[in-house]
């Protein structure tokens, strides 16, 4: 019985088979060996290729756009909960509220959005990977730049926007070149830089502009890139401050003076430059009782007087007009009033007496304050405040405030006495009053009606303890309230060197972004081709990317050029 070849063939038969079917296929080269069934073996990359590939990935645009939303992503916490930096009093009061969360939400530094490493790490991270993506597109842009005009194509006709037209010529050669002379003086008047292509019986000149785009669209990375250097250098060296000062209170530069202060890593304790401001007055103006806009506030002023080394004058600080001193920049945040309030022991002795702003609580400014008694009685006291500018009574016959301004201030008290914890070493809040390790003896259920007091108007405290006053801040001989309450102003003091460059450089940013919208990439070419008695005229324009006025740029160089030639045409006889 006979065998097939195939059957008796040995493996490098079988193999010299394979290569002599492979060479003689026409569809492949001669060396080409199927790898049937095999595993694709790639090159190992080792630390230096993947290092390239990880660099490669970082500074692509890509990735630095994808960093840019992670960016403003990252810092929407920091508009959701209060910052340490600009409200420390109210990360403190979201502490009290939410005393379960706040330790979990403060480890991921939701608190310390802006100095927190995560934050920071996405922050140095889109800062090289822009810096990775502009500099090679620099360099490339300086050679565009430098590189002349491409050559005219050869076949014009292949192109979107063309056009064409024949003139006649006695002399076609001369014609043609003096068409294209006046083509290359138009294209150079248009802002084209231009480049002259002749061959044969073929004139043609090549123009392009368009490379301000590009130009705008590095300038406007180089701008992020400069804001992003300008705040995290200048964040180093600024500082901000929160201080509440009452009329006729002196608030002095320097960090004792401050109720809450913070400061870039770089700010040292004499950074702070010397001056003092005292608050002469606060002036509020409110629409009248009884109109549309009742109770609306129209216009705030606290007006003050500064002091520095060698100088000494007055001034205001209003809502969005800061008053500029040494540098600081003092921003108007908030006010209200503080009521002066004095207590009395039992042997007549003042143990308290200070102007303490109260907190508004609504439009009218109905507010709530704390007072803190903690030497001069048998036990500390605690008296938790409400003020009412304008007192009026609702339906459940609770007490509330009608109008912003003092027509018929009250201020009602309840009292606590017992240890405010002050002694232990805990920080507390002047603005709150914990209430669960006190013994009320006034108002709050303890069998004693809350006090309620007028300005000039003084309570005796149950069981001989002493009396509180509410004094009465008026001129002497006046007969209304209007004066009779301290107002305090809330004021921000911040220190910025680097806000500035800031502008600058996002100034920058906006009129790149412009230039890389608004001009067109464009290259245009002009061909004149000699014929026996005329020449053929043709224009052609090719835009790199968008440029929907591409056609209307052709015919008008179209039809700008045969003006020219027929104005330089010389009349005949």
């Amino acid at each position: 019985m006979s065998t097939s070849r195939s059957e008796n063939s040995g493996p490098e038969d079988k193999n010299k088979d394979a290569v002599k079917t492979e060479s003689t296929d026409p569809l492949r080269p001669s060396d080409h060996v199927d790898n049937d069934g095999g595993a694709v073996i790639q090159p190992r990359l080792g630390l230096v290729g993947w290092l390239r590939w990880g660099w490669r990935q970082l500074t692509s645009m890509r990735t630095a756009i994808i960093l840019l939303l992670v960016l403003a992503v990252a810092a929407i916490p920091g508009s959701i909960f209060p910052q340490r930096m600009a409200d420390p009093n109210g990360v403190t009061q979201w502490q009290s509220e939410n005393p379960d969360l706040f330790p979990v939400l403060d480890a991921m530094d939701l608190f310390d959005v802006y100095l927190s490493p995560w934050f920071s790490a996405i922050y140095l991270l889109l800062f090289i990977s822009l810096v990775g993506c502009v500099l090679p597109r620099i360099k490339h842009h300086i050679k565009a730049l430098q590189a002349r005009p491409p050559r005219t194509p050869a076949r014009l006709k292949r192109l979107e926007d063309h056009r064409e037209t024949t003139r006649e010529a006695s002399d076609a050669d001369a014609e043609a070149a003096r068409s294209i002379e006046v083509a290359q003086k138009q294209l150079k008047a248009l802002g084209y830089r231009i480049e002259r292509y002749d061959r044969g019986r073929t004139w043609s000149v090549s123009a392009e502009r368009g490379y301000w785009r590009e130009t705008g669209n590095l300038l406007f990375h180089l701008a992020l890139v400069g804001v992003l250097i300008t705040v995290g250098i200048g964040g180093s060296f600024a500082y901000t401050g929160q201080r509440v000062v009452v009329e006729g209170q002196t608030f002095v530069n320097t960090l004792l003076d401050y109720e809450s202060m913070n400061r870039g890593r770089f700010v040292s304790d004499e950074a702070l430059e010397p001056y003092a401001m005292t608050l002469n007055s606060f002036d509020v103006t409110y629409e009248e009782y009884g109109s549309a806009a009742s109770g609306q506030a129209g216009g705030f002023a606290a007006n003050v007087s500064v002091r520095e080394e060698d100088a000494t004058w007055d001034d205001a600080v209003r809502v969005n007009h800061p008053l500029d001193i040494a540098g600081d920049k003092i921003y108007l945040l908030g006010n209200g009033y503080a009521p002066t309030i004095t207590v009395r022991n039992a042997d007549d002795e003042i143990v308290f007496r200070n102007s303490v702003p109260f907190l508004p609580q609504d439009t009218n400014l109905t507010s709530l304050g704390v007072i803190k008694v903690t030497d001069g009685m048998p036990e500390q006291l605690g008296i938790a405040a409400f003020f009412y500018p304008t007192v009026a009574q609702l339906e459940s016959g609770a007490y509330t405030s009608i109008y912003g301004d003092l027509y018929n201030p009250v201020l009602t008290l309840r009292v606590y006495e017992g240890d405010l914890g002050i002694d232990g070493g805990t920080p507390r809040s002047v603005y709150v009053l914990d209430t669960e390790e006190l013994t009320p003896i006034v108002g709050d259920g303890s069998g004693v009606e809350s006090i309620e007091l007028q300005p000039g108007e003084t309570a005796e405290l149950p069981d001989g303890r002493g009396t509180v006053t509410f004094e009465n801040e008026a001129p002497a001989g006046s007969t209304d309230y209007l004066d009779s309450v301290k107002r305090f102003a809330s004021l921000q003091i911040h220190h910025d060197a680097s806000a500035v460059w800031v502008l600058v450089f996002a100034l920058l940013a906006l009129a790149g972004l412009m230039i890389a919208l608004f001009v067109p990439r464009r290259r245009m070419w002009v061909k004149a081709t000699a014929e026996d008695g005329a020449i053929t005229l043709e224009y052609a324009g090719l835009a790199r990317g968008e440029d929907p006025t591409l056609a209307a740029a052709v015919d008008d160089l179209a039809a700008g050029h045969a003006r020219l030639l027929d104005s330089a045409e010389t009349p005949r006889k």
